[in-house]
């Protein structure tokens, strides 16, 4: 393991098990909690893309006449991560991203997909931000979220962005949502099996294969740059903070 890697996930170790043991999952006992659900974490996976495109903005050339740019070994690894995310294959081999084999998975469940997709279109179009929430009537919990990671994306350099991404994204989903949706899909037999195969590929890809490259390119972003660990610590906080509240407010709603 590496020095600074080991310093960020000692420091940052109670945040993200208040977010790994949240008491959210214990509150999705039916398949309408899970499309409550859905409908504000799309917007989780849709930030989740924008702060992985800028990664590979920042960290390959994007624009002609193309050039030469940074380490060979971190284009690669952030060029596999890309691949993987936004070109994936569905249940039956279709190619896509995850942010729309998510949205597939909403549909098939008979979850909201109106609002993100008027955010989508909002934003096509050359609509802030805010303007696009406002458009799609985004859950208050969720642009919170969005916002937190747009201002990580805008203010703060590759590594701690990097290393958002590293430690604050998909792979905080535990063991027990996975086994809650197991659950919930035997009840609901081809309503949330595009959702489970989501999770699924999320485990098998996120958590495993696209976390050790991450990691990779992390150690070599810190180790290229003057980066601060601690002020790197505090970004990934602040990040995990705003899942955590993410939780809470669809927590709230499913109370109320």
């Amino acid at each position: 393991m590496n020095a600074n890697l080991d310093l960020i996930e000692n420091k940052i170790s109670t945040t993200r098990e208040q977010i790994v043991s949240h008491s959210l999952y214990s509150q999705l006992k039916s398949l309408d909690d899970v499309k409550i659900f859905m409908e504000h974490h799309v917007y989780a996976v849709f930030d989740f893309m924008s702060l992985l495109k800028s990664l590979q903005m920042h960290l390959t050339c994007t624009v002609i006449p193309w050039l030469p740019k940074g380490n060979a070994n971190t284009r690669y690894l952030i060029n596999e991560i890309v691949c993987g995310e936004e070109s994936d294959v569905d249940a039956n081999g279709i190619r896509m991203s995850h942010f729309e084999m998510y949205l597939a998975a909403m549909r098939q469940a008979g979850a909201k997909t109106e609002g993100i997709e008027k955010f989508i279109a909002a934003l096509k179009t050359g609509s802030s931000l805010e303007e696009a929430f406002e458009e799609a009537s985004t859950p208050i919990a969720a642009q919170k979220f969005v916002k937190t990671t747009f201002d990580i994306i805008n203010n703060t350099d590759i590594a701690t962005q990097a290393a958002v991404f590293t430690y604050g994204r998909e792979d905080l989903i535990p063991n027990m949502f996975y086994s809650l949706v197991n659950d919930i899909n035997k009840q609901f037999p081809n309503k949330i099996d595009q959702f489970k195969y989501y999770l699924d590929r999320h485990i098998e890809v996120d958590g495993d294969h696209h976390k050790v490259l991450a990691k990779e390119m992390l150690i070599e972003l810190i180790a290229a740059g003057n980066s601060d660990i601690e002020s790197i610590v505090s970004d990934i906080e602040v990040s995990l903070i705003a899942r955590r509240e993410l939780w809470s407010g669809i927590e709230e709603i499913l109370k109320n």
